[in-house]
């Protein structure tokens, strides 16, 4: 793709170099991974300033678009998915409801003593086993997200059930037990090593960490969950509505 702008064009040269930035990421080269061009180089072929260049550049960063990281370079950003605050649906429920389609890397289960943390919140006698579920997800494309669930011994869940199904689908159908209260809490963290390797990044990066408790009409506490999710692959979106 040539790389030029119109000087003579009515239009500021940012908003041709944006323009001109918005069309080269969609080619397949560039959103593969590929690093774009360096500024200097960049603004050398353009005949702009670097100045001009960095506010075409950081509208495309602002918008979600490219990804600037010191001492790397600028890479378009990818497909980022999202996933709202007030959306009773599972994962695979949501992620199909907007069109993502979502492949299964990892499934783990096994029966542990779990950790103090998820003893008090079951109130549960302590070294009372509990069913764990991990599962690492994504697109086809690369995994993004990394769930650790634990599960109160009253659910009823074995092990032996088909976690391809959405999960409260099978506790509802098979287990009549509807999820009716989600607390969740959200931060971001480093990733660790463990993690780093899962979600195909480098340790130390930063990971959307979510914890989520729920519970069923009773108040009766149902899963405890963990969510580590890649920071450049996904946003999570809280809305409000005022009564």
């Amino acid at each position: 793709m040539k790389l030029s702008l119109d000087h003579t064009n009515h239009i500021p040269l940012y908003l041709q170099a944006e323009q001109l930035l918005r069309d080269l990421i969609k080619d397949p080269e560039y959103v593969n991974g590929k690093l774009l061009p360096n500024e200097i180089d960049l603004a050398r072929q353009l005949a702009i300033s670097r100045t001009t260049l960095r506010q075409a550049i950081n509208k495309l960063v602002y918008d979600g678009l490219l990804i600037r990281k010191k001492g790397i370079g600028t890479r378009v950003a990818g497909i980022t998915v999202s996933s709202r605050s007030n959306n009773w649906l599972s994962f695979s429920q949501e992620m199909h409801a907007r069109g993502i389609p979502i492949k299964n890397y990892e499934l783990h289960i096994s029966w542990v003593i779990p950790e103090d943390v998820v003893i008090d919140f079951f109130q549960i006698p302590s070294g009372k086993k509990v069913l764990k579920l991990e599962r690492l997800r994504g697109r086809p494309e690369n995994p993004f997200v990394y769930f650790v669930s634990y599960f109160h011994p009253r659910v009823g869940l074995t092990g032996e059930e088909d976690f391809s199904t959405p999960l409260y689908e099978i506790l509802e159908k098979k287990y009549h037990i509807i999820a009716n209260l989600s607390k969740e809490e959200i931060s971001a963290k480093p990733a660790s090593k463990i993690i780093a390797d899962k979600l195909e990044i480098a340790a130390g990066d930063p990971v959307l960490f979510r914890k989520r408790f729920v519970f069923d009409h009773g108040d009766r506490p149902i899963e405890y969950n963990l969510g580590y999710y890649r920071a450049d692959s996904f946003v999570y979106t809280v809305e409000s509505r005022r009564e």
